[in-house]
């Protein structure tokens, strides 16, 4: 499974950019540069990245640097699925 393709799918679908994730690379910036991504959408990416790779991501694993760049996100979900 390739972890940086479903975390941009998963970002695309969530934030409905219309695409705009495939162009994405672990050094796009998140937090801040995406009008989309607001405290709710956060909520709905970890959710959607929880069901997608079947993992649980504690409330206590998410801080602002979490959703820093794509990057720091694929980070987390491979931390959880190598647990």
């Amino acid at each position: 499974m390739d972890v940086m393709h479903e975390v941009k799918s998963s970002l695309d679908e969530v934030l409905s950019l219309g695409g705009r994730a495939a162009a994405f690379s672990a050094s796009t910036p998140l937090l801040g540069a995406i009008p989309e991504l607001d405290s709710m959408a956060v909520v709905s990416i970890i959710t959607a990245l929880e069901d997608r790779f079947g993992i649980a991501i504690g409330d206590d694993e998410i801080d602002g640097s979490t959703f820093e760049t794509v990057g720091s996100l694929v980070e987390l979900v491979q931390s959880k699925l190598t647990a």
